[in-house]
């Protein structure tokens, strides 16, 4: 049973055994819908012919769930009591992951981001109590808590005039976009800035195992997605077309998995904290790819049925694209903190050339034929990686020189 309140400190930063709590993972299943509603609305948009269109809204729906996710994890990484009120900020915050799912369909549809605003609040108050409360209760590190509880209230307060704005039609278009991109860069400021004060208490590993299940949060919305699409397919008869696909999407999403899970992330923050805003800041791109390689998968699934309004070669380039974008990232974001990588990035940058080409070469043998070399090029930077990795050191020619030497 959870203490009434216990003192907020902070957390030892090498603590032993440290793991995701039954919490955070309540809390993550929150984020499903949130993501799964996202998903959808881009899946769908792709499918009708609109996905120039439909960019700017995932972008910024996607951006206020990640942002949300990453700060609250990180907070919980230096300062989790589990006691009561700690529980019920939280639950607050889940609340308002809610309330901004409920809010993507009329983003997507007519860029009203009335709901997204409200819920990003609800869950931003509940951080910013959070805040507060450490900076009470842990005198070590209240100036950077009240930095952060500050930055996160002049942004918050700077999104309701931007939507205030919106809705009396001063931004507009163009300009509203350009809004979000300036308060995303001052919400991006705002631990850059805490943390020059003192560092928090985060916990290398434990951050780093947060990171990978939301990972594989967004690899299971992958599956969810082709599985609605496979749903609506299979009624007509199942062929092989639609066979291929959902196999070869299964064996994409478990190779991705896989070059992830290979990259040494806990070792490398704990080695190189000072880097951890380069590799945390580029997850966005590599959950946001993840995110859109499910909307890919739907829209390869519904096209072997003739559900929606590209060919082929455009429903490949869905696939590809995202598949494409995560295998680069990978890279360009461990790279700060992981000074040799097991996943070699010529491997990777390799990988998703290969990937990008799949749709021009296999779009004449149909849509399948596409996903399956996706498939076959991220199979492939895993099995080269593996063998690169597990081969006997005796065997490299310069070991065979310096042994005789």
């Amino acid at each position: 049973m959870p203490q009434l309140r216990i003192p907020m400190t902070a957390r030892s930063v090498d603590e032993p055994h440290r793991a995701a709590t039954q919490l955070e993972l309540l809390f993550d299943l929150t984020f499903v819908v949130a993501v799964a509603a996202v998903v959808a609305q881009l899946g769908h948009a792709v499918a009708d012919g609109h996905a120039a269109q439909a960019v700017s809204p995932f972008l910024q729906v996607f951006f206020a769930i990640w942002w949300a996710w990453m700060n609250f994890t990180w907070f919980a990484s230096s300062y989790d009591t589990d006691d009561v009120p700690y529980r019920l900020l939280t639950l607050l915050q889940m609340g308002g992951v809610l309330v901004l799912a409920a809010g993507v369909p009329a983003a997507f549809a007519a860029a009203d981001y009335r709901a997204i605003t409200l819920g990003y609040l609800v869950m931003r108050v509940g951080l910013f109590v959070l805040w507060l409360r450490a900076a009470r209760e842990h005198p070590e590190g209240r100036r950077t808590a009240l930095r952060y509880a500050a930055g996160i209230g002049i942004a918050e307060v700077l999104w309701l005039v931007r939507l205030l704005l919106a809705e009396l039609g001063v931004l507009t278009g163009v300009v509203l976009v350009v809004a979000f991109v300036a308060l995303a860069g001052v919400e991006l400021a705002v631990p850059m800035w805490a943390e020059r004060s003192r560092g928090t208490s985060w916990h290398p590993r434990h951050i780093a195992e947060r990171y990978a299940l939301f990972t594989i949060i967004l690899l299971g919305e992958s599956v969810l997605a082709a599985s609605i699409g496979i749903a609506d397919v299979v009624s007509e008869g199942l062929h092989w077309s639609l066979v291929v696909v959902a196999g070869s999407g299964l064996v994409l999403l478990f190779a991705l998995w896989w070059l992830y899970e290979l990259e040494p992330s806990g070792d490398g923050l704990s080695n190189r904290r000072s880097r951890s805003f380069l590799w945390g800041y580029g997850h966005y791109g590599i959950f946001a790819s993840l995110a859109a390689l499910g909307a890919g998968l739907e829209v390869a699934v519904r096209q072997t049925g003739a559900h929606g309004a590209l060919d082929p070669r455009g429903a490949g380039y869905a696939v590809a694209i995202p598949t494409a974008l995560f295998l680069a990232l990978l890279w360009a974001s461990h790279s700060p903190i992981v000074p040799r990588s097991r996943v070699r990035p010529s491997v990777l940058f390799g990988a998703a050339a290969l990937v990008l080409l799949a749709p021009a070469v296999g779009a004449g043998a149909g849509v399948g034929a596409v996903v399956a070399l996706v498939a076959l090029a991220a199979a492939a930077a895993v099995l080269v990686t593996i063998l690169r990795t597990t081969a006997p050191e005796s065997a490299h020619p310069l070991t065979t020189v310096r042994s005789a030497r």
